[in-house]
């Protein structure tokens, strides 16, 4: 084959918009990149580091699933905002465990996961020149779904949920033009943080006070250990006023690859969204939306068995975590445990490095707390989404790379 014929002309240059040179460089890449090369070699790595289920939806929810998928009337277009009984059956939910009413027509909305829900939410509110509250540590989407609206971020620590409120308020008060949107997130991921329904009347008085939106992602509300249980921010008077609600199918029914996520709340947020929305997709697969209204009708004890099954995961890992010496505050809620991993290995290295070091050397996968930003340096995040053997498996083997490295030292 003869080469293409120089013809002087400089090489054509492809230019990618603005928005994608603004997101930073993915910082869990590198520890993905061994953990699929370990795998490639044939390395059991225990995987700890997506907050990924690896339990399975009810036999009767897949049943339905393949029903509804054989009607051939199913395979055509959706509506991009969800069937109206799927709609409908998320407020039967909301009425039945927050005691909160909502309208299925104009203040619910279905979408493809709460992470494209909220992406594309961040879409419809900001614009450049616009600035959102983010918590810190911040789970990714948190920050570059901003960021991919051409919004400014601003991020404030949220693991001490009284002083975040005040540094929002200092924030509103004080910043001009005012931030537009406080994105919240509790039971809070990475770190685990919990609040109580009283925060969430204070989110409301700050937000009429100073006039900015509220977008709460409640996915992982579901998840709830030892009594406690999380409170919905769209439960206290006034909340439909100013913000909405994001919720999954993913952790409490095990539904996390179906991708069925809501947004619930305000209705001029929700039509926003729904007209961002009717531009991208023609909506979900209606087989998902047909099973998941059944999850969702018949679903309830199924939710509260699944979170028992994290609970007693939970105690295996922190237990056997505090038993090799780790700082591990045992979690109300979330599919997490937010690790400070000992002092003698933080000043030694980063989160980033120590993880590579679990990973090469104790074949455990885990999340460095660095990839949720600077104020989470110091931790790791580790998933309970391993069975109860395979945890106490990956306690060892980490306790023993520690301490065969500190009897070489």
């Amino acid at each position: 084959m003869q080469n293409e014929p120089n013809t002087g002309q400089a090489p054509f240059q492809i230019q990618v918009a603005d928005r994608v040179q603004r997101l930073p460089p993915y910082l869990f890449g590198k520890i993905n990149d061994l953990k699929h090369r370990k795998r490639r070699d044939g390395v059991d790595i225990i995987d700890l580091g997506m907050g990924n289920p690896t339990d399975v939806p009810e036999p009767f929810v897949v049943d339905k699933l393949c029903e509804a998928a054989r009607d051939e009337r199913n395979h055509r277009y959706s509506v991009s905002n969800g069937l109206f009984n799927l709609r409908r059956e998320v407020a039967v939910r909301y009425a039945r465990r927050y005691d909160v009413q909502l309208d299925p027509e104009t203040e619910v909305l279905a979408g493809l996961g709460s992470k494209e829900v909220f992406s594309h939410m961040c879409l419809a509110l900001l614009g450049p020149g616009d600035t959102a509250i983010v918590p810190a540590p911040s789970f990714p989407i948190h920050v570059y779904a901003v960021a991919l609206a051409s919004g400014n971020v601003i991020s404030l620590d949220c693991t001490q949920p009284d002083r975040f409120l005040s540094n929002v308020a200092a924030m509103a008060e004080h910043l001009y033009p005012r931030p537009k949107v406080l994105i919240l997130n509790y039971p809070h991921n990475p770190t685990t943080t919990v609040v109580e329904r009283d925060f969430f009347v204070e989110v409301v008085k700050l937000a009429r006070k100073f006039g900015f939106m509220v977008i709460h992602d409640f996915a992982y509300g579901d998840v709830c250990f030892d009594g406690y249980r999380a409170p919905s921010f769209l439960s206290v008077p006034g909340a439909k006023e100013v913000g909405v609600e994001t919720t999954t199918m993913s952790k409490g029914y095990n539904m996390a690859g179906w991708r069925l996520g809501f947004c619930a709340g305000n209705a001029e947020m929700i039509r926003a969204l729904a007209t961002i929305k009717g531009y991208y997709d023609y909506g979900i697969f209606q087989p998902i939306q047909i099973a998941g209204i059944l999850a969702l009708r018949h679903g309830e004890e199924l939710v509260e068995r699944q979170a028992k099954v994290y609970q007693d995961r939970r105690d295996v890992l922190v237990d056997g975590l505090q038993r090799i010496g780790w700082e591990v505050e045992r979690p109300k809620a979330s599919m997490f445990v937010w690790a400070r991993y000992p002092k003698e290995w933080r000043d030694r290295m980063g989160s980033i490095d120590f993880a590579m070091k679990l990973i090469e050397e104790a074949e455990v996968a885990v999340s460095p707390g660095r990839g949720f930003g600077e104020a989470g340096e110091g931790y790791l995040r580790l998933a309970l989404v391993e069975n109860e053997h395979r945890l106490r498996q990956a306690v060892r083997q980490i306790g023993r790379c520690l301490r065969g490295e500190a009897i070489a030292g």
